[in-house]
């Protein structure tokens, strides 16, 4: 890529208009750099609380554009931060969540040679900002991720972040150790970590959709992988979603069910050529019925699990 990357940072929002004035403002406050800023859109999904009037304090801004529509959930939004955008790569963000200053900065010097997707660390807040965890945290979630656009469109569409995560295994990604999101936890957040079994359950659920939609692209292969990179990736989120499902029963006390699924997750680690110590991790911890994720304290939550 020739020139400084321009950056769309778009903002995915559902009634988290008491938190949206800070994400907006930690998008048009970056730390300059060899980047451009190209746009800051705001998805209004339906809300019904203070977005809209949180939106118009930004009214004035060019670089500021809002769309407002009505509810079509958290998958679709994420599809249209793509469609919508026009920079050379997108930085999603959660409405209650925000980024660091360096984050643009930090991710473009990155974005270099075939690199199509940038994931960082996160800093774990409450509902107030404080820190809910001491040290910092592996990102990979919505708000931690700068996809190249172009790359994106042929993921579209998509119900949920996950499928981002192929560019990187087709080895088209980098990880920057950096924490350069705040990532809010609080009692209506999108994310349910409280139930178990929830979250696991709804992962596997979409690490199964994308491993089928990379196997319906085997014969007209994206220009970022091969077909037989496909095929690999195809089965290395087949695995994953094995993984998921060891641990979603665990967490449910059902440690039989997740010995039987053992004999599949090995399978699909194989052909996927992945390593085999996650596999054997899922084994001990089904041999011992102990789940692997410990659980959040807290209520369950409308939207994404």
């Amino acid at each position: 890529m020739r020139g400084s990357p321009r950056i769309s940072c778009v903002i995915l929002c559902h009634n988290y208009g008491r938190y949206l004035d800070r994400a907006i403002t930690s998008c048009l406050e970056q730390e300059p750099g060899k980047f451009t800023l190209h746009e800051v859109i705001v998805i209004d999904d339906g809300s019904s609380d203070e977005t809209e009037e949180v939106c118009l304090r930004h009214h004035a801004n060019s670089k500021v554009k809002v769309i407002r529509r009505s509810r079509q959930g958290f998958g679709q939004t994420l599809t249209d931060a793509f469609l919508v955008s026009t920079g050379d790569w997108v930085a999603p963000l959660d409405a209650d969540d925000w980024f660091h200053p360096s984050k643009l900065r930090t991710c473009a010097e990155v974005m270099t040679g075939g690199t199509l997707f940038v994931e960082h660390w996160e800093h774990v807040v409450d509902s107030d900002g404080g820190p809910l965890l001491e040290a910092s945290h592996p990102g990979g979630n919505t708000s931690t991720l700068v996809v190249h656009r172009e790359a994106a469109l042929s993921l579209l569409p998509v119900s949920n972040e996950i499928y981002f995560h192929a560019l990187r295994e087709a080895g088209r990604g980098i990880a920057v150790r950096d924490p350069l999101t705040f990532y809010r936890v609080h009692p209506r957040s999108m994310t349910d970590r409280g139930t178990p079994g929830v979250s696991q359950d709804y992962r596997a659920g979409v690490c199964i959709a994308l491993s089928d939609r990379l196997r319906a692209m085997y014969e007209t292969p994206p220009a970022w992988a091969n077909t037989r990179q496909m095929r690999r990736i195809s089965w290395h989120f087949r695995n994953l979603a094995f993984s998921h499902r060891v641990e979603c029963e665990l967490q449910r006390e059902r440690r039989l069910a997740a010995m039987l699924l053992m004999p599949r997750m090995l399978v699909a680690t194989l052909r996927a050529h992945d390593p085999l110590a996650p596999w054997r991790r899922s084994l001990s911890t089904a041999i011992k019925g102990r789940p692997a994720v410990r659980l959040l304290a807290s209520p369950a939550r409308e939207g994404r699990p």
